[in-house]
């Protein structure tokens, strides 16, 4: 049986790559690790948040995160695929990274949002990061063309 992590942004391409997600499970008899990370905010001046109002947002931001994982499991678990989920705050790319390697996934699917280079430059990649250090399979769904 293959496991496959799933880290899910809640970006308009989630849908479409749950779907391939499922066709993957269903192909290799796999489960899916579905996975939201959430960021702290980057503190650019000394008017920053409180540190009582930081947590509070991320409290809600995983509160938030859960219950929209918990319809994604459904989905996978109405096809027949076993599936969790797990709300983990931090930086993306490491948090990926340390779940699929203590989960043993044997792979990472992830959307490419095709934003373009200058974005990737200026905001940084997240698919790139994971695939450039991943210990694992990556498998990389390009976002729908739009024009053909």
């Amino acid at each position: 049986m293959k496991t496959f992590l799933l880290p899910v942004d809640f970006s308009a391409v989630t849908e479409d790559i749950i779907d391939e997600t499922v066709a993957f499970a269903r192909a290799f008899g796999g489960k899916v690790q579905l996975l939201h990370v959430v960021q702290l905010p980057v503190i650019t001046s000394e008017f920053a948040l409180p540190p009582e109002a930081l947590q509070s947002a991320v409290a809600n931001a995983e509160k938030s995160a859960e219950k929209r994982l918990a319809k994604y499991v459904e989905i996978f678990r109405a096809a027949g695929i076993e599936a969790s989920a797990k709300v983990a705050v931090g930086q993306p790319v490491y948090v990926i990274l340390d779940e699929a390697a203590a989960g043993k996934v044997d792979y990472i699917v992830m959307g490419s949002h095709g934003h373009g280079r200058v974005y990737d430059l200026l905001v940084g990649s997240t698919t790139s990061g994971v695939l450039k250090r991943a210990r694992c399979g990556v498998i990389v769904l390009p976002p729908e063309d739009k024009h053909g």
